[in-house]
């Protein structure tokens, strides 16, 4: 039975694509595009004081596609971020906010920078909102993404990039 909306017990799918560029604390003149597909599961009920009140969600992504473009090649990798907290504000209209934090990891073909590793590690925070639909929801979010090899080669400069990301998908499976 499909849901419009965020429930304890629920299941979130959803398909995303996200783009940015790097910011400064890191290599710079890099920006990224990355394709995933997320599963999550809302956790709890509402709770929390006031406009904080919201629930809990974890959720993981498979990112089959993550492209790094930066001034001396163009790395192709795929990635699998198993850490995603999401909190979604309780709201009863269309609009339900989010923040979220995440960590996994990109694998490339090419040193991400460039002369440092093909395995790196991925951390980001994200403020977002679904946009609820009868039979999907669209999510919108910006989000911030650090990459960094953290210390598994002698120089680890990071990235550091803010994203935009737009997803499609869909609440469902609430059990009670």
């Amino acid at each position: 039975m499909a849901q419009a909306r965020p429930e304890d017990g629920g299941q979130e799918l959803e398909l995303w694509s996200g783009g940015g560029h790097s910011v400064p604390g890191g290599t710079s003149r890099t920006a990224v595009w990355n394709l995933g597909l997320r599963y999550g599961w809302i956790l709890s009920r509402p709770h929390g004081p006031g406009f904080l009140k919201g629930r809990f969600e974890y959720a993981i992504d498979a990112v089959p596609a993550f492209l790094v473009f930066q001034p001396s090649n163009t790395a192709f990798g795929a990635g699998f971020n198993p850490l995603n907290l999401k909190w979604n504000f309780a709201t009863r209209g269309r609009i339900v906010p989010y923040f979220e934090l995440s960590g996994g990891t990109l694998f490339t073909n090419r040193d991400v920078p460039r002369g440092t590793n093909t395995t790196n590690f991925t951390s980001g925070a994200a403020l977002g909102t679904h946009i609820l639909g009868t039979s999907r929801n669209w999510a919108v979010e910006v989000r911030y993404m650090h990459i960094s090899n953290a210390g598994l080669a002698v120089v680890n400069p990071g990235i550091n990039t803010v994203q935009l990301r737009l997803g499609i998908g869909k609440f469902f499976g609430r059990t009670h």
